[in-house]
């Protein structure tokens, strides 16, 4: 369901997870957990103390925060996270697969309440796409779609970076082309936070526009950013 399509907003509490990246909507993120307090939540979620089997992520500032403890650590738009698979190691750790769900404004932190830190939160949803928008939207669609392309031909490996399915929702459609593409942090936020999904579009056309001229020119992937988790392994380390 595209976040249109959502009933009214409201304020709940959620786990949060804090990472060097930023989870969007659709897309799929593996994690290894290996700190006792996120060991302690794959218990919950798994336990269903946590209900649903969903909890929240947002994107740190600064790699240098040791600890979360207020709210200008991270950015404010997370996104939550539903539990799809997970794997509990002898020793104790977890080899977990998530997925990128609904976006959220996050307002409040409480580092008691849990061994791992809760949030409370609105859900951030987008702006309405008016019936008169169609043609753009399919313009600005297919162009987005095209720059997606263009990428996936200039990467080393092109068989990793599957395009969406023909019938995804436009307001879903900049996610997930950005979902397998190497962007900087501060480039994936930008996505997650713009509430336009024709401003979404654009953005993302731009974006892989960009890195594919930068691609095509170096004839070489980039390696990441150190922000960003090596997409090309199973886990993210917490």
């Amino acid at each position: 369901m595209n976040d249109a399509e959502r009933p009214e907003s409201k304020q709940v509490t959620v786990p949060l997870f804090p990472l060097q990246t930023v989870l969007l909507p659709g897309a799929a993120l593996p994690l290894h957990l290996f700190e006792p307090r996120y060991r302690q939540l794959a218990v919950d979620l798994l336990t269903g103390a946590v209900p649903d089997r969903r909890f929240g992520i947002v994107a740190l500032r600064s790699a240098g925060n040791a600890e979360v403890e207020k709210l200008e650590h991270v950015h404010e738009i997370g996104c939550t996270a539903l539990l799809l698979e997970s794997e509990r190691l002898p020793d104790g750790r977890f080899d977990i697969l998530t997925k990128g769900e609904r976006r959220f404004r996050l307002l409040d932190l409480d580092v008691t309440r849990a061994p791992y830190l809760v949030g409370t939160v609105e859900w951030l949803d987008d702006e309405r796409l008016p019936p008169a928008a169609a043609e753009a939207t399919a313009r600005l669609a297919g162009a987005a779609r095209s720059a997606h392309r263009r990428y996936r031909e200039s990467a080393l490996d092109p068989d990793r970076i599957e395009p969406p399915a023909p019938a995804t929702h436009p307001a879903d459609l900049a996610y997930l082309l950005a979902a397998d593409c190497l962007l900087p942090l501060a480039d994936r936020q930008e996505l997650l936070e713009e509430r336009h999904p024709l401003r979404r579009l654009r953005l993302i056309h731009r974006l892989l526009t960009r890195e594919a001229a930068f691609l095509a020119k170096l004839h070489a992937v980039p390696a990441p950013p150190a922000q960003l988790p090596h997409l090309m392994t199973r886990a993210v380390l917490n």
